[in-house]
């Protein structure tokens, strides 16, 4: 059995835990997430005020998750670290921490992928959710369709073309006047919504569709994001007459509905495509996106037409965490991957073990 260490920076969440285990038997011991709240005054994430703040808060966080845990610094066996991707300052407080704590209790450093932190990040609640399985990572950067045939073996299936779900989200927030970021307030306003009066038409999914077809996996939400704008613009319009007579504020949370109405049933065809083509019983949630409840539920109705169970991780699990990148490293350490101090930081890399379809 080993101890890991985990420390993530990659945006604008400080993060340190612990797990232990060996092979798929992993137990959390802990976990630390500090959010950095201050970025919701202009709209999205400061690259720099997020550096300043790993800064200052990383070394109290990680003291926090040795604490929880019961443990001193020389009890853990390894130092796992997320290198790529994210903001590169952010990345590069992680990694020389990580670095520095790494020879100074003479441990072994471990970098970790961000993505496959979100692929392991279900296992820490759901013991079943191991390979093979079809994976839908949804966050604010990346909407990726994997094939998980084994721990470090990944088919990517598809992808978005532009925008990510959650940027939509977040965007699509914005326009309608939430705060940042914008995913859980859309899907809180979607709540009152009345599905229907804003049909917006799900990106990228025709019926003629057929496997092999270049867009059969991809997914689109660039569109998605005007066609709100626009429905937004008019429903602004005091001159204008809307679905159902409604007021402003019902008329916003229509729109909300719309749109993620529109996003959830792409995002849940998709990757019931996905799992159909590749014969999988298990699909695995991952990012951000996650821990909406309206894809969950969705994708679990349409995964049981299938055979097929899904497992999302709980919303503390789904975001930025460093829990699920010593889950990882855990994994990794097993293979005897490690790195060396000279390991930097990486805005973008490709994902260990990623293969085309």
């Amino acid at each position: 059995m080993a101890r890991v260490l985990g420390i993530e920076t990659s945006c604008d969440e400080t993060s340190a835990a612990v797990v232990e285990g060996t092979g798929d038997d992993a137990v959390m011991r802990s976990l630390v997430i500090l959010s950095q709240d201050a970025h919701a005054v202009f709209g999205g994430v400061v690259p720099e005020i997020a550096s300043r703040a790993h800064l200052t808060s990383i070394v109290p966080v990680v003291r926090r998750a040795l604490d929880d845990a019961g443990l001193g610094p020389g009890d853990v066996d390894a130092i796992a670290v997320t290198y790529t991707p994210g903001l590169v300052g952010a990345l590069l407080v992680g990694v020389s921490y990580a670095k520095a704590l790494a020879f100074t209790l003479e441990r072994p450093l471990v970098p970790v992928h961000h993505l496959e932190g979100h692929l392991f990040a279900a296992t820490l609640e759901h013991p079943d959710a191991v390979p093979p399985f079809t994976a839908l990572l949804v966050s604010g950067g990346h909407t990726m369709l994997i094939d998980v045939a084994g721990w470090g073996d990944y088919r990517l299936l598809g992808a978005t073309r532009d925008d990510a779900a959650g940027e939509a989200f977040d965007k699509v927030g914005k326009l309608l006047g939430l705060p940042y970021p914008g995913g859980r307030h859309v899907e809180a306003l979607a709540l009152d919504g009345v599905a229907g009066r804003y049909p917006f038409t799900r990106p990228m999914l025709r019926q003629n569709q057929r496997p092999g077809d270049p867009d059969y996996f991809d997914m689109s939400f660039s569109g998605i994001k005007t066609a709100v704008l626009h429905a937004v613009r008019h429903a602004a319009d005091p001159g204008t007459t809307e679905p159902g007579g409604n007021g402003q504020q019902q008329r916003r949370a229509d729109i909300a509905r719309g749109f993620q109405d529109a996003v959830i049933g792409t995002l849940v065809a998709k990757t019931v495509r996905a799992a159909t083509a590749y014969d999988r019983t298990r699909i695995v949630l991952g990012g951000g996106v996650a821990c909406n409840r309206g894809l969950s539920a969705a994708l679990t109705r349409e995964a049981a037409t299938i055979g097929a169970a899904v497992f999302a991780p709980t919303r503390r699990l789904a975001t930025d965490n460093a829990a699920m990148i010593a889950r990882a490293g855990l994994f990794r350490l097993g293979r005897g991957e490690t790195g060396t101090l000279d390991l930097n930081a990486y805005a973008s890399a490709g994902l260990p073990g990623l293969r085309a379809a």
